[in-house]
C-alpha cells in the first residue's frame, strides 16, 4: 500500500477553498501512485473553528464537503477530518471525527476520544468523546484511525486521561496507525512530537503515518512536520516545516526501519520562521496586504520590521518615525538606516508640537502636578494616534512591537504602544528578541549594529533606560519563564537563587497588569504558554499579594 500525507494550509470556514485544495491534493496523490490520501484534523472546516461549530449551517457545509470528497474517492481512498453529528440526545451534539472514504462512499467514521481542554484547546466545549474503537480494512491492511491527542496520552508521568485509545484498538490487530492532527507549533513541540510518536510506534510495534496541517489561524501557528515512523520507532521521513506538500510513502519501505536525518529544531530559527508565517497568513486570510509600524530605532521595532518585510515583501511595509524631544539622534538614524537596509517606505513625523499642545491643553487640569508617567504616556498615545490614522487612511494593519517581557510586567501604554491589529513579539522575551536580531544579521547587517548594542530605552524622558524601571532583562526573563511557562510560584522561584525582592516585584507586576493584556491585540504563539486565549488568569485576584 502507498499512503499519501497531504500537509496543507486550511482556512477556517472557507469550505469551498478547503475542499478544492483537498481535491487538487487527491489528484496529486493519484499521480504519485497513492492508494490512500490523508488530510489533517477538521480539514473540511479548518482548525480551530471554535463557536462556528454552534451554527447548524456550518456543520451542514462540512457534511457537504465530506460527501463531495466521497464522490472523488474512486481509485483512491481518502481519510479526512471533519465534525460529525452525535445522534444520541445525551451529551454534546458533535464529534470530532475522521471519515474514511472509498469507492465513492463513506466506509467508516472514527471519533476522537481524547478532547484537550487546556492551553489554547477547548474541544470538550463542543465535542463528545468517542467510546467505541474500531478499525477499517482497505487493500488488505487493517488501519487504526485516530486524531491528534489520541496518541498523546502515552508515556506521560501525569496522564490527563483515564484511557489510551490505541490500547482499545489493539484488540482488532491493526497493521498501521493513521493519525490526523492539527497540532499547534511551539518552539519545543517538534521535538516532543517525535518523542511521543516514537513511543507509540515502539509500544504497539506498528508503523505510524502522522499528518499535520501547516499555516496560521490568527494567533495559532501550525508547522507541518508530518512524519512516517517504522514499527521500531525509527523516523522514516519527516516532512518539511512551514510548507504545503503532498508526499507518498510506501508501506513496506517505512516498515524496513531505514533511519532518516531529522530537520534541525533550533529554537531561534524556528521562532523566526513561525513569526514570518504567522504574519503572512494573518494578512492573507484577512484579505490585507500592507502593514504599518512605528520605527523607534529600538530592537523590537527593528525585528518586527524585518519579519514583516520577509512575510509581506518590503513594498508592503511602511514605517513611521516619530521622534520627540527626548529621542536621541542615533535612534532616528538607526531607524532610518533600518528602513533603507530593508527598502521600506518611511515617513518622519516629529511629535513634539503635538505633545506640547496636549500639555498646554491639559495644564489647567493637571493642577500644577509635577511631571510623571502621565506625560510619558501622552507621547506613546500620540504615536499610537498617528499610526492608527495612517492605518485607517490607507487600509494598513498596524503591527504591535511589544515583546513578552514588556507585556508581562505592563511596560507598555494602553492606546499607545500597545495599539495594533497583531502582536508580533508578545510571546518572545526581550533576551530572545536580541537572539532573533543576531540571527537576522547572520548573512550580513540588516538591523544596524547600534540598535543591537545600545541599552534599551523607551526614550520618554531625558536619559531614560529600561533598567531604571525593570530588573536586567536576563534576570527578569528567567523569572518570567519560571512563572509563566513553568507555573512556578514565588517560593519555588526564590529557592532557585533569585533575589526575593526582585521575584516578588516582578510577579506582582505580572498579575496587576492582566487588564492590559485583556485589551491587547492577538499574540502570535510560539512558546508553550503564550498570553492570550491559552492563559486564563483573573484580572482581579489576590494570589501573590
Amino acid at each position: 500500500m502507498k499512503i499519501a500525507l497531504a500537509q496543507l494550509n486550511f482556512f477556517v470556514g472557507d469550505f469551498d477553498g478547503n475542499l478544492n485544495k483537498m481535491l487538487r491534493a487527491t489528484e496529486e496523490a493519484k499521480q504519485q501512485g497513492a492508494d490512500l490520501v490523508c488530510f489533517p484534523e477538521l480539514a473540511t472546516c479548518g482548525y480551530p473553528p471554535r463557536d462556528f461549530l454552534e451554527f447548524d449551517d456550518f456543520i451542514r457545509r462540512a457534511e457537504g464537503s465530506v460527501n463531495h470528497l466521497a464522490k472523488a474517492a474512486k481509485g483512491i481512498a481518502i481519510a479526512v477530518g471533519s465534525p460529525s453529528r452525535n445522534p444520541v440526545i445525551e451529551g454534546k451534539d458533535l464529534f470530532n471525527s475522521v471519515y474514511f472514504l472509498a469507492e465513492g462512499q463513506i466506509k467508516h467514521v472514527q471519533h476522537k476520544a481524547l478532547l484537550p481542554t487546556y492551553d489554547v484547546f477547548d474541544e470538550y466545549r463542543y465535542f463528545e468523546p468517542a467510546t467505541e474503537f474500531n478499525i477499517v480494512e482497505y487493500k488488505g491492511k487493517r488501519i487504526a484511525l485516530n486524531i491528534c491527542e489520541d496518541l498523546w496520552n502515552l508515556g506521560n508521568e501525569n496522564p490527563l486521561y483515564t484511557i489510551v485509545p490505541m490500547d482499545e484498538m489493539m484488540v482488532h490487530k491493526p497493521d498501521l496507525i493513521l493519525n490526523l492532527s492539527a497540532s499547534p507549533f511551539t518552539y519545543s513541540h517538534a521535538g516532543e512530537r517525535i518523542h511521543v510518536l516514537r513511543e507509540n510506534a515502539k509500544r504497539y510495534g506498528l508503523p505510524i503515518f502522522y499528518v499535520n496541517q501547516v499555516g496560521s489561524q490568527t494567533e495559532i501557528i501550525f508547522d507541518g512536520g508530518s512524519i512516517a515512523f517504522s514499527p521500531k520507532g525509527t523516523v522514516y521521513e519527516e516532512m518539511p516545516y512551514w510548507k504545503e506538500m503532498v508526499k507518498t510513502f510506501d508501506f513496506d519501505d517505512v516498515c524496513a526501519d531505514t533511519q532518516t536525518v531529522l530537520q534541525a529544531k533550533d529554537k531561534i530559527p524556528l521562532i523566526h520562521d513561525a513569526l514570518v508565517l504567522g504574519i503572512k497568513d494573518y494578512f492573507g486570510k484577512l484579505g490585507f496586504k500592507q502593514a504599518i509600524l512605528g520605527l523607534s530605532g529600538g530592537i523590537d521595532s527593528a525585528v518586527v520590521a524585518v519579519l514583516a518585510a520577509r512575510a509581506l515583501g518590503e513594498d508592503n511595509v511602511r514605517g513611521l518615525l516619530m521622534p520627540s524631544q527626548y529621542s536621541s539622534d542615533h535612534s532616528v538614524n538607526d531607524a532610518r538606516q533600518l528602513a533603507v537596509n530593508l527598502g521600506l517606505q518611511y515617513d518622519i513625523v516629529p511629535i513634539e508640537p503635538i505633545y506640547n499642545t496636549f500639555l498646554q491643553t491639559l495644564k489647567p487640569h493637571f493642577w500644577g502636578s509635577p511631571p510623571n508617567v502621565a506625560e510619558e504616556n501622552i507621547q506613546a498615545r500620540t504615536r499610537g494616534l498617528l499610526l492608527m490614522a495612517i492605518s485607517n487612511k490607507f487600509g494598513h494593519i498596524l503591527l504591535n512591537t511589544t515583546n513578552k517581557s514588556e507585556m508581562a510586567v505592563g511596560y507598555g501604554t494602553l492606546y499607545g504602544d500597545l495599539c495594533g491589529g497583531l502582536s508580533v513579539l508578545a510571546d518572545v522575551y526581550k533576551t530572545e528578541v536580541y537572539e532573533l536580531a543576531n540571527y537576522m544579521n547572520k548573512d550580513g547587517e540588516v538591523i544596524p549594529e547600534n540598535t543591537i548594542t545600545k541599552p534599551p530605552s523607551a526614550e520618554l524622558r531625558p536619559d531614560q533606560k529600561d533598567s531604571d524601571s525593570l530588573p536586567p532583562y536576563d534576570i527578569l526573563d528567567a523569572i518570567l519563564l519560571q512563572y509563566i511557562e513553568k507555573q512556578q510560584g514565588p517560593h519555588e522561584i526564590i529557592k532557585m537563587g533569585f533575589d526575593e525582592k526582585t521575584v516578588r516585584r516582578a510577579l506582582r507586576l505580572v498579575n496587576m497588569n492582566e487588564f492590559k493584556r485583556y485589551q491587547a491585540a492577538p499574540v502570535l504563539r510560539v512558546s508553550p504558554k503564550a498570553f492570550g486565549m491559552g492563559r486564563r488568569i483573573p484580572i482581579v485576584g489576590k494570589y501573590l499579594s
